[in-house]
């Protein structure tokens, strides 16, 4: 009788991590948990965009790639790699060097951009003020990266210019700009029910971040828990939400039905194609009216 092996995590024997703080096996494990669930997110996610109807795919793919980068970003920091080590400030707090995992910034600078157009065209937002909020997003993202390779309290001072970024994208995204647009189109309750929920999470990055790479309170794997946390609540949750509620989106109100012809409607918010599928005829374009030849020129 064949005898089941228990698959054991050796990937900090092949990888070994380096620091005083590091990732322990068990947060080893945590971190590839995490892993999975982005992975069967994305197959989901990647499943019914074959199930929506032509031109209402948007989200899938927004949220699809998002995914995507998060499954091999935390492939990475599972295998205990994507890190670097750096030396602590001596009245920090516990070691005098911790694993610093840029990996996870890597996700952060492409899955906080995903949710803003997410909820960006959800809202109807213009092109300017999301670009506005990706910019923002990505400074937030960076300010903390720089902080987190800052080996002196200065550190703090990249903390405050990434907060302030945070806080402006909040109030751009949530109360200002993003719920008066949501408004003017029809989809506030959905807006605010995406968006609350993804501005009480983004509340508390800082916190964890503070306890984490910019403290060094709480040690790596710790840090893994509360960040893994809080990354699974925020994009395959909103995934998934995301695709649930747009069932009942009117694509064609919210100026998202993108077809051949790009987002914007022609014909009065026609799209021939749609027309084509029900059976519906497109008239053609008339005719040039005939032009009367002109008359022979007579020489003397």
């Amino acid at each position: 009788m064949a005898v089941i092996q228990v698959r054991t995590n050796d990937a900090l024997n092949i990888n070994p991590p380096s620091g005083a703080e590091h990732l322990s096996v068990h947060g080893s494990d945590w971190v590839w948990a995490i892993t999975a669930i982005y992975i069967v997110s994305f197959l989901a996610v990647f499943g019914l965009s074959f199930a929506a109807r032509a031109g209402e795919r948007i989200f899938h793919y927004i949220y699809g790639m998002a995914l995507f980068v998060g499954s091999v970003t935390y492939y990475a920091m599972a295998s205990d790699l994507g890190f670097t080590v750096i030396e602590a400030s001596s009245n920090l707090g516990r070691g005098d060097s911790r694993q610093i995992f840029f990996a996870h910034y890597i996700n952060w600078v492409v899955s906080f951009p995903a949710v803003i157009l997410s909820l960006g065209l959800l809202s109807g937002l213009p092109w300017a003020t999301l670009a506005y909020q990706v910019f923002l997003s990505w400074f937030w993202i960076l300010s903390y990266i720089s902080g987190a390779y800052t080996t002196t309290h200065y550190k703090w001072g990249f903390y405050g210019f990434g907060t302030a970024a945070w806080i402006f994208l909040a109030l751009s995204q949530w109360l200002l700009d993003g719920r008066r647009s949501a408004v003017r189109v029809g989809a506030a309750r959905d807006h605010t029910l995406l968006s609350g929920w993804l501005n009480l999470l983004w509340l508390l990055y800082p916190i964890a971040w503070g306890l984490s790479d910019g403290g060094n309170k709480i040690g790596v794997t710790p840090s893994f828990i509360f960040f893994g946390i809080l990354d699974v609540l925020m994009l395959p949750v909103l995934s998934f939400a995301t695709l649930f509620l747009s069932r009942n989106w009117d694509y064609n109100k919210l100026n998202i039905a993108f077809t051949q012809y790009g987002r914007v409607p022609i014909a009065g918010g026609n799209y021939p194609e749609k027309e084509q599928a029900a059976g519906v005829q497109v008239p053609a374009a008339a005719a040039p009216a005939d032009v009367a030849a002109p008359e022979p020129v007579v020489t003397a």
